[in-house]
């Protein structure tokens, strides 16, 4: 996939705007507030994401916060598509992951990216989608741990993508999943220290 990069600020500027508003959508805050559940930032680790969300005992409520993350990071990608075409797509993706990270509604306090990652991901190419979710799977069902299934599968959707794709979207999930991993650096940690919550733990 190859396009011309010079945007102008005119296009540009709309499509980062609303990919990084979208990807700002606290998905987990809005859906346990819908459903008379506690904050998710006030237990566990914290973390707004659909592992912690099932925390509260609600599958419902972490599966409907899976669905909001990963929906807004694709939302954001075709939307940067239809207003700048394929350098839209490639702008809005980052915007989007980084308004999930660092969202202006929750004081720039958001999540470790992975659902939001995944979803841009979709959008740029569902093979590969297809392939780093099918990692989490299999990294969750072998060893329950949710983090390390999200880090395995960012290894192995750049790759994917560079393969399926080209190029410049490999490097774009490449950048994505470097923060990712940043983002995973307690739970790192923790992983290292034998510590980490298994999937499912309350």
């Amino acid at each position: 996939m190859t396009a011309d990069l010079q945007l102008p600020v005119a296009e540009i500027v709309p499509v980062i705007l609303f990919a990084y508003l979208a990807g700002s959508i606290p998905g987990g805050l809005v859906i346990t507030r819908m459903m008379g559940l506690t904050d998710p930032r006030t237990f566990g680790s914290g973390n707004m994401g659909a592992t912690n969300v099932l925390r509260t005992g609600s599958r419902l409520a972490a599966g409907l916060t899976l669905v909001v993350d990963a929906g807004k990071g694709t939302l954001a990608v075709l939307v940067g598509a239809g207003l700048a075409g394929v350098p839209g797509a490639w702008i809005a993706g980052p915007a989007a992951f980084l308004g999930h990270l660092f969202p202006v509604w929750t004081r720039f306090r958001g999540g470790k990216g992975f659902a939001t990652f995944l979803g841009v991901t979709l959008a740029y190419d569902i093979l590969t989608c297809a392939l780093a979710g099918a990692t989490w799977l299999a990294c969750a069902a072998a060893f329950r741990y949710s983090s390390l299934s999200a880090l395995a599968a960012a290894i192995v959707a750049p790759g994917a993508a560079y393969l399926a794709v080209g190029i410049e979207t490999g490097i774009i999930l490449s950048g994505l999943a470097v923060v990712l991993w940043i983002r995973h650096a307690a739970n790192i940690g923790r992983l290292w220290n034998g510590e980490e919550p298994r999937i499912g733990s309350r």
